[in-house]
């Protein structure tokens, strides 16, 4: 069987080993005539997959292998990862120093000079009306004022001695 196609003689054989849609150049290399050519699916190692473990993207309709979870036409999600239930949300834990509740300070740390409480007890007992015990704790303002209106009208000198004694020897400032 042959045919005329533009001045070529194109020769069809009748050969049972040979597809039927490939035609012969005057008995020369094949020439396909087909238009659609099948390429086998392959999976993650690139070897080829049997149709038995083929499944369908539910989106686009390209064969997939079975244990895929993204689709490797449309690249959309087919299935749930692995381990995450369907009603249950992920469990993400966020491990960071950066957020607005962490402090520069270290607790237990002792920070500041050391003072006595025993110093400051008898700097208010005999110099509070003038301030002394605010000038050994480095309040200069708050000794200032003492000093001019007679430790805070007395009211301040006596609040201080509660203060003072509630206090741990030795304390920072």
């Amino acid at each position: 069987m042959s045919e005329q196609n533009n001045g070529i003689n194109l020769v069809k054989q009748e050969n049972t080993s040979v597809p039927t849609d490939e035609l012969y150049l005057n008995n020369a290399a094949p020439v396909n005539t087909s238009v659609q050519q099948t390429v086998p699916v392959t999976s993650q190692g690139n070897q080829p997959v049997s149709q038995s473990n083929l499944k369908f993207c539910k989106f686009c309709g390209a064969q997939i292998p079975m244990d895929a979870v993204l689709c490797t036409s449309c690249g959309r999600q087919v299935e749930q990862l692995q381990g995450s239930a369907s009603g249950q949300q992920p469990q993400i834990i966020i491990n960071n120093s950066n957020n607005a509740n962490a402090s520069a300070v270290a607790v237990g740390v002792p920070m500041g000079k050391k003072k006595s409480k025993w110093v400051c007890f008898f700097l208010w007992l005999f110099l509070g009306l003038f301030g002394g015990h605010k000038f050994y704790d480095g309040k200069i303002g708050t000794g200032i004022l003492y000093m001019f209106t007679a430790g805070f009208f007395c009211i301040g000198w006596f609040i201080d001695l509660f203060k003072i004694l509630n206090r741990s020897d030795p304390y920072y400032v």
